[in-house]
């Protein structure tokens, strides 16, 4: 790993192999969560959004690692028209490993960075990648966060938890979930919702279904709701995005 990205994610957190794999949270709590979240501002008109581009990167992801290195340069192309985009990249692998680079604000430097990163075996963590959104938004502004991954190991309840900090500072969570594992697809969607973000599914082996997802985010991040209605005529995945947006905050 380069210097850039040479930067630990908080301390892991033991995840035991009998952990819950699923669980619910109280429709009041989550509806309190997302009704302090409508009432925060945006970022300030001409700064560059910031994304958070979070991936998870155990064994199993090659592939989709591969594609979304291919992919996210196209971020930083939608986002160019509302106000520019900077994006860090959070991953985990291995053993308790979790790492973040700096802010990035052009793509061929975040391709070098990724082509770097082989992907290893291990569990998922994303309640690390969770705080270090919150922590990094107690420095800089953060406007959303994307996660790609297709699994999920970890206490629900936690997760919850912490999305619901974010949701409550108005950083939405864009989860993306590759496959259909019952208990990713739950973990994620109430991610989504405590956020006031989307959770979508996608294929690998159709790489336009993640880039257009890839791209509904990324304008977001730079240019709110509106930059995204420009994309959704043209987008019917972006397009369910919003939707998906104004229905986890009724």
């Amino acid at each position: 790993m380069t210097r850039e990205t040479d930067k630990a994610v908080g301390k892991a957190a033991g995840v035991s192999p009998s952990a819950p794999q699923a669980g619910r949270s109280a429709p009041g709590e989550i509806d309190k969560f997302l009704g302090a979240a409508k009432q925060l501002a945006p970022l300030a008109t001409g700064q560059a959004g910031r994304l958070v581009f979070a991936l998870d990167a155990t064994m199993s992801r090659q592939p989709t690692w591969d594609l979304a290195c291919s992919l996210q340069a196209r971020m930083f192309e939608v986002a160019a028209g509302s106000g520019g985009l900077a994006v860090q990249l959070v991953y985990f692998r291995g053993f308790a490993e979790c790492r973040a680079s700096s802010w990035i604000g052009e793509p061929r430097r975040l391709t070098g960075l990724m082509t770097k990163i082989a992907c290893e075996g291990g569990q998922t963590q994303i309640s690390r990648v969770l705080k270090h959104v919150r922590d990094e938004a107690k420095a800089v502004p953060v406007r959303a966060f994307v996660f790609v991954g297709d699994a999920m190991e970890e206490d629900v309840d936690t997760l919850a938890a912490l999305a619901g900090e974010l949701g409550l500072r108005g950083i939405r969570g864009f989860m993306f979930q590759e496959g259909v594992d019952p208990a990713a697809s739950a973990a994620f969607a109430t991610i989504a919702r405590l956020t006031g973000g989307a959770y979508a599914r996608f294929d690998a082996n159709a790489p336009g279904s993640l880039l257009d997802l890839l791209r509904g985010a990324a304008a977001y991040a730079s240019g709110g709701r509106e930059a995204m209605l420009k994309l959704a005529g043209a987008s019917p995945a972006v397009k369910g995005l919003i939707a998906a947006m104004d229905g986890g905050r009724r």
